[in-house]
Protein backbone atom coordinates (compact mmCIF):
# COMPACT_ATOMS: atom_id res chain seq x y z
CA UNK A 1 0.00 0.00 0.00
CA UNK A 2 1.41 3.42 -0.96
CA UNK A 3 0.97 6.59 0.73
CA UNK A 4 1.17 10.25 -0.63
CA UNK A 5 1.11 13.71 1.18
CA UNK A 6 0.34 16.85 -0.67
CA UNK A 7 1.54 19.77 1.11
CA UNK A 8 -0.76 23.37 0.99
CA UNK A 9 -3.44 21.07 -0.30
CA UNK A 10 -6.40 23.62 0.38
CA UNK A 11 -10.00 21.41 0.30
CA UNK A 12 -8.38 18.59 -2.10
CA UNK A 13 -5.20 16.48 -1.68
CA UNK A 14 -3.66 16.02 -4.96
CA UNK A 15 -2.50 12.33 -6.09
CA UNK A 16 -0.50 12.36 -9.18
CA UNK A 17 1.63 9.45 -8.56
CA UNK A 18 -1.90 7.28 -7.91
CA UNK A 19 -1.16 6.12 -4.73
CA UNK A 20 -4.16 4.09 -2.25
CA UNK A 21 -3.57 6.42 0.61
CA UNK A 22 -3.79 10.42 0.48
CA UNK A 23 -2.96 12.75 2.90
CA UNK A 24 -2.80 16.55 2.87
CA UNK A 25 -1.28 19.80 4.68
CA UNK A 26 -3.06 22.98 5.03
CA UNK A 27 -3.67 25.78 7.12
CA UNK A 28 -7.10 23.93 7.92
CA UNK A 29 -8.01 20.76 9.19
CA UNK A 30 -10.56 18.59 7.95
CA UNK A 31 -9.84 15.09 9.13
CA UNK A 32 -12.49 13.43 7.21
CA UNK A 33 -10.45 14.25 3.77
CA UNK A 34 -7.35 13.15 5.46
CA UNK A 35 -5.81 17.10 5.60
CA UNK A 36 -4.13 17.97 9.19
CA UNK A 37 -3.63 21.64 10.31
CA UNK A 38 0.40 22.70 10.16
CA UNK A 39 1.69 26.12 9.38
CA UNK A 40 5.10 24.94 7.83
CA UNK A 41 6.43 28.14 7.89
CA UNK A 42 6.83 27.65 11.55
CA UNK A 43 5.65 24.23 12.00
CA UNK A 44 7.13 20.31 11.22
CA UNK A 45 5.04 18.18 9.31
CA UNK A 46 2.28 16.15 11.65
CA UNK A 47 3.39 12.52 10.37
CA UNK A 48 6.14 9.85 11.39
CA UNK A 49 9.25 9.23 9.78
CA UNK A 50 9.61 7.68 6.25
CA UNK A 51 5.52 7.52 6.33
CA UNK A 52 5.37 8.42 2.63
CA UNK A 53 6.48 7.05 -0.40
CA UNK A 54 5.70 10.29 -2.43
CA UNK A 55 5.39 14.00 -1.57
CA UNK A 56 3.69 16.88 -3.53
CA UNK A 57 3.62 20.50 -3.36
CA UNK A 58 1.61 22.42 -5.91
CA UNK A 59 2.21 25.93 -6.08
CA UNK A 60 2.83 25.96 -2.11
CA UNK A 61 6.57 26.30 -2.50
CA UNK A 62 6.72 29.59 -3.21
CA UNK A 63 4.57 30.51 -0.27
CA UNK A 64 7.05 29.39 2.55
CA UNK A 65 9.51 32.45 3.52
CA UNK A 66 13.58 31.65 2.89
CA UNK A 67 14.49 33.47 6.54
CA UNK A 68 11.98 34.23 8.97
CA UNK A 69 12.76 35.42 12.70
CA UNK A 70 10.12 34.14 15.49
CA UNK A 71 11.88 35.21 17.84
CA UNK A 72 15.12 33.80 16.32
CA UNK A 73 16.68 33.13 12.96
CA UNK A 74 15.04 30.73 10.87
CA UNK A 75 15.36 29.08 7.28
CA UNK A 76 11.99 28.08 6.57
CA UNK A 77 12.37 26.74 2.83
CA UNK A 78 15.60 24.44 4.19
CA UNK A 79 13.41 23.46 6.78
CA UNK A 80 10.48 22.50 5.02
CA UNK A 81 12.70 20.80 2.70
CA UNK A 82 14.34 19.16 5.53
CA UNK A 83 10.65 17.64 6.17
CA UNK A 84 10.14 16.28 3.24
CA UNK A 85 12.87 14.73 3.65
CA UNK A 86 11.94 13.30 6.69
CA UNK A 87 8.89 12.22 6.02
CA UNK A 88 9.80 10.23 2.93
CA UNK A 89 10.61 6.54 2.84
CA UNK A 90 14.35 6.52 0.98
CA UNK A 91 13.61 5.73 -2.88
CA UNK A 92 10.34 8.10 -2.30
CA UNK A 93 9.53 11.10 -4.81
CA UNK A 94 9.08 14.53 -4.28
CA UNK A 95 7.05 16.30 -6.75
CA UNK A 96 7.62 20.32 -6.84
CA UNK A 97 4.94 22.56 -9.34
CA UNK A 98 5.50 25.86 -8.65
CA UNK A 99 5.84 29.19 -10.95
CA UNK A 100 9.19 30.10 -11.46
CA UNK A 101 12.02 32.57 -12.53
CA UNK A 102 11.77 34.58 -15.21
CA UNK A 103 8.43 34.23 -15.22
CA UNK A 104 5.89 36.87 -14.03
CA UNK A 105 3.83 34.43 -12.39
CA UNK A 106 6.65 33.71 -9.99
CA UNK A 107 6.64 37.63 -8.51
CA UNK A 108 2.54 38.56 -9.48
CA UNK A 109 1.18 37.59 -6.05
CA UNK A 110 2.29 39.36 -3.21
CA UNK A 111 2.12 36.09 -1.08
CA UNK A 112 5.12 34.67 -3.13
CA UNK A 113 8.44 35.42 -1.39
CA UNK A 114 10.28 32.40 -2.43
CA UNK A 115 11.87 32.72 -6.06
CA UNK A 116 12.17 29.31 -7.17
CA UNK A 117 14.77 28.82 -10.80
CA UNK A 118 15.80 25.64 -12.17
CA UNK A 119 18.58 25.97 -10.37
CA UNK A 120 17.41 25.69 -6.84
CA UNK A 121 16.61 22.14 -6.54
CA UNK A 122 19.85 21.11 -8.52
CA UNK A 123 22.28 23.27 -6.63
CA UNK A 124 20.82 22.94 -2.99
CA UNK A 125 19.07 19.56 -2.39
CA UNK A 126 20.74 17.29 -4.79
CA UNK A 127 23.15 14.83 -3.86
CA UNK A 128 26.00 16.46 -5.68
CA UNK A 129 26.37 20.01 -4.70
CA UNK A 130 24.21 20.20 -1.72
CA UNK A 131 24.86 24.05 -1.06
CA UNK A 132 21.49 23.84 1.07
CA UNK A 133 23.35 22.02 3.46
CA UNK A 134 25.27 25.22 4.52
CA UNK A 135 21.97 26.47 5.99
CA UNK A 136 21.14 23.17 7.96
CA UNK A 137 19.50 20.20 4.99
CA UNK A 138 20.13 17.49 6.22
CA UNK A 139 19.51 14.82 3.06
CA UNK A 140 20.15 14.77 0.03
CA UNK A 141 17.83 14.08 -3.40
CA UNK A 142 18.50 12.62 -7.06
CA UNK A 143 16.84 15.46 -9.76
CA UNK A 144 14.73 12.25 -11.38
CA UNK A 145 12.77 15.40 -13.71
CA UNK A 146 12.70 18.93 -13.95
CA UNK A 147 10.80 20.69 -16.83
CA UNK A 148 8.96 23.56 -17.70
CA UNK A 149 5.44 23.41 -17.87
CA UNK A 150 4.58 26.97 -19.35
CA UNK A 151 5.65 29.18 -16.51
CA UNK A 152 5.72 26.86 -13.96
CA UNK A 153 8.72 24.26 -13.01
CA UNK A 154 7.95 20.48 -12.64
CA UNK A 155 10.76 19.32 -10.51
CA UNK A 156 10.65 15.37 -9.53
CA UNK A 157 13.32 14.52 -6.82
CA UNK A 158 14.26 10.65 -5.10
CA UNK A 159 15.01 10.43 -1.69
CA UNK A 160 18.94 8.72 -1.17
CA UNK A 161 20.01 7.95 2.33
CA UNK A 162 22.05 10.35 3.24
CA UNK A 163 24.92 10.30 4.49
CA UNK A 164 25.99 8.19 1.75
CA UNK A 165 26.63 4.33 3.25
CA UNK A 166 30.21 3.09 3.50
CA UNK A 167 31.89 1.33 0.10
CA UNK A 168 32.46 -1.88 1.33
CA UNK A 169 36.18 -2.64 0.38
Amino acid sequence: MTRSLDLGCGPNPKNPFNADEVFGIDVREDLEAGIRRADLVIESIPFENASFEYVTAHDFLEHIPRVVYIPSRRNAFVEVMNEVYRVLKVGGLFMSFTPAYPNAEAFRDPTHVNIITDQTFPAYFDSVNRWASGYGFNGAFEIRLQEWRGPHLLTVMQKIEWPQPPVNS
